[in-house]
């Protein structure tokens, strides 16, 4: 049951991130995201620094450098994906972004059963589905793609109304973007999906290709670390001083963000080296904990359609936890 309790967490502290990441988003400054991405890689290189001496492929240069290139599928889809991301608040409220998003996750469920289907190891996986297991993850996966699906619906009614907003600027720079802004979270469910399922077949404990989830943090890290030092060397240049990330206004909502991020993606990690296609839709019903906090303390309307789909998602996650603390103790 380790991987349920893993994801729970995981849920949590990436719906806290989503949260800060759009109260340290400035929709005036077009390096808004990279400045996010310069937090990101710091707080992530730190941990893969201090998680280096625990590597199971030791201090080797090369071993390093070899795993790198096995894991950069994963490692380079997700920076992308988050980078892009990070882009979107600018435009879109959290309640819309972050559920279109993370439909990422039941596609990349469907992405990984259809590869290890062609690898002849999908028993490995389908063995761990159980009636409540399967009923519990399809109504995770409907609640987020509904919810998605009514977001994406919801946007573009509210770029058509603002464009007949007279007189109004900030109306009409919203509606200017409305539908075209929901590229960004599109995108990012493809990057993704690509991600997840790449990390699925990474870190399957069974068929995965032997890299442990210690080491799986690191080179993510550390990839993360580099892309962030690209981003700060870019708002140098274009800025023409360097960019203070430890400035007051940039400290407290960037830095929690990240954090959050990090803290989310150590349990993600671990949950999804033990059973990756149960996780990988559970994880992303991490929007709930965004669709609700953006509601409680941004005040983003959520109307009641918008609640069916969190009783949805929550109703699949209490069935997951059933079915595993049966399984537990059938055994």
């Amino acid at each position: 049951m380790e991987w349920f309790f893993f994801s729970l967490i995981c849920i949590l502290g990436w719906g806290l991130a989503d949260l800060f990441y759009k109260k340290g988003t400035d929709s005036e400054d077009r390096f808004s995201h990279l400045k996010i991405a310069v937090w990101v890689g710091m707080v992530m290189g730190a941990v893969a620094l201090v998680l280096l001496p625990f590597s199971e492929t030791g201090f080797s240069l090369p071993g390093l450098l070899e795993n790198a290139v096995r894991y950069s599928p994963a490692s380079l889809a997700y920076i992308v994906s988050m980078v892009i991301g990070y882009a979107g608040l600018r435009y879109l409220e959290v309640s819309i972004v972050s559920p279109v998003q993370n439909a990422s996750g039941a596609f990349s469920m469907i992405a990984m059963l259809i590869i290890f289907a062609v690898t002849g190891t999908v028993q490995d996986d389908l063995g761990d589905l159980s009636p409540l297991n399967l009923v519990g993850t399809v109504l995770i996966v409907l609640g987020v793609i509904t919810l998605a699906i009514l977001e994406n619906l919801l946007a573009r009614r509210e770029a058509n109304a603002l464009a007949k907003t007279p007189g109004d600027r900030a109306a009409a720079k919203k509606a200017q973007f409305g539908a075209l802004a929901l590229l960004f979270p599109l995108l990012y469910c493809l990057f993704d999906t690509i991600g997840t399922a790449a990390d699925g077949i990474i870190l399957d404990e069974e068929t995965g290709l032997g890299l442990g989830e210690i080491d799986v943090l690191i080179l993510y890290g550390l990839t993360f670390l580099a892309a962030g030092i690209v981003c700060w060397v870019f708002l140098w240049i274009k800025n023409k001083k360097p960019y203070n990330p430890f400035e007051k206004a940039e400290l407290l909502n960037k830095g929690m963000a990240a954090c959050f991020e990090e803290f989310g993606q150590v349990f993600y990690v671990f949950a999804m080296a033990r059973k990756p296609v149960l996780a990988a839709p559970m994880v992303a019903s991490y929007c709930i904990v965004s669709v609700l906090l953006s509601r409680i303390i941004l005040k983003e309307n959520i109307g009641w359609k918008r609640y069916l789909c969190v009783g949805c998602v929550i109703l699949g996650i209490v069935m997951l936890g059933i079915a595993e603390g049966l399984g537990e103790i059938a055994e």
